[in-house]
């Protein structure tokens, strides 16, 4: 059974270019004189004004004109755009520590001050989970259950490593990746933390969690990588639709740990840990049991960036209920139902069809293609492996998205 760590406490969650300056006075010229003077007086001893200057005046008002144009309409399509995206934020990439580094210890140097622990209450129900700071703007990272049922009208803050607490929103959250943003007052002098990659990451090798277990903030726990691209499901009954291509370690992870960083030995953010395996009975309340999974960075990074334009995240589907049920565990995933009308349906796809592989990747159950497909971006065009009557094809299926 996996389960998320819940918070320790009763819940998780070309304008025309404008003329500059006044009219120009009449131009200086040869005047004449009345006939009955002199001859001598007769042409302008005054000397006239070059006649190349008319033109070059006309060209730098015209040069002029153009800049402030593109410049007005450049400021326009900045205020007129809905945000900036996780680039343009103040995000941090380099490694904090050499790659020889073996030191847990200087890890936990590096991340403790990006790390933050995550309060959040509605009503009388409070709770508790963790984060980490992501950009010098002030935003923060955290699990979707952590801030969900204060996200509508609730209160969450952010308290930061000297144990300062700051009111924090929600810019948005999805539900599907079990994701959040915050923006906390008085968080944009903190340092972010430095986003690595978990791609590169290899069965063994050492990380270290951070976070707040069962409340006790600045907590650190190491371990290692126990396996990668683990498809598992973070959802309770309630929220049966968080699937994460996760990160298994063994680095102890229990309640309150959700939202924190999962670090690698050089100090680079890998993972947000979210969930926790637990063998069902007593232990189904107990904590730690030496399984855990974080969210990998990658798909952090682009679900914080689509909430830091947009304001919502996207994800991509192709239109088709999956059957889920353990008993065709192995097998494939099985298609239940292709929606009218969907991209699934469009490709060809047919009920009861047998999905073995995405975009040459073996799935093994209905919630292993669903995380496959969670891989991917809304629009990406993908090819799916099918079993029918005996046969198999192969279905390139142009992903659709939805809010969530």
């Amino acid at each position: 059974m996996i389960q998320e760590p819940t918070p320790s406490g009763d819940f998780e969650q070309a304008r025309p270019a404008v003329p500059y300056g006044p009219a120009l006075p009449p131009a200086y010229g040869q005047v004449p004189h009345p006939p009955h003077a002199p001859s001598h007086l007769r042409e302008s001893t005054r000397p006239g004004v070059p006649g190349w200057i008319w033109p070059a005046v006309a060209l730098l008002s015209l040069v002029l004109g153009l800049v402030g144009g593109a410049l007005g309409a450049g400021l326009q399509e900045r205020l007129d755009a809905p945000g900036l995206g996780l680039g343009s934020t103040g995000t941090r990439s380099a490694p904090p520590l050499e790659a020889g580094n073996s030191s847990v210890a200087a890890v936990a140097g590096e991340l403790l001050p990006s790390t933050v622990q995550v309060l959040a209450s509605s009503g009388d129900n409070s709770g508790t989970g963790s984060g980490f700071v992501l950009d010098t703007s002030g935003h923060v990272v955290t699990n979707n259950h952590v801030v969900a049922a204060a996200a509508d009208g609730g209160r969450v803050q952010v308290v930061d490593h000297r144990g300062r607490v700051h009111e924090a929103e929600v810019v948005g959250r999805s539900q599907v990746y079990d994701l959040a943003v915050l923006r906390a007052d008085g968080v944009e002098g903190m340092e972010p933390a430095s986003l690595g990659s978990s791609v590169d990451l290899l069965v063994g090798e050492p990380v270290v969690a951070f976070g707040a277990p069962l409340g006790l903030s600045q907590t650190v726990t190491s371990g290692i990588v126990s396996a990668k691209d683990r498809p598992v499901t973070t959802g309770s009954e309630s929220d049966a639709n968080s699937f994460i291509n996760a990160v298994q370690t063994d680095a102890a992870i229990n309640p309150g740990n959700s939202g924190g960083p999962l670090v690698d030995i050089q100090g680079r953010v890998v993972g947000v840990n979210t969930a926790i395996a637990t063998t069902g009975g007593f232990l189904a309340e107990s904590g730690n049991i030496g399984v855990g999974f974080a969210i990998p960075i990658e798909q952090v990074k682009v679900t914080a960036d689509q909430i830091l334009r947009t304001g919502e995240a996207r994800y991509p589907v192709i239109g088709a209920r999956v059957d889920t049920r353990s008993e065709n565990e192995l097998a494939g995933a099985v298609i239940s139902e292709v929606m009218s009308g969907s991209p699934a349906q469009s490709s060809g796809l047919r009920d009861n069809d047998l999905v073995v592989a995405v975009d040459g990747t073996r799935v093994t159950d209905g919630i292993a293609l669903i995380v496959r497909i969670r891989t991917f971006q809304p629009g990406d065009t993908v090819e799916f492996t099918v079993r029918r009557g005996g046969d198999e094809r192969t279905v390139s299926i142009t992903l659709g998205s939805e809010v969530g």
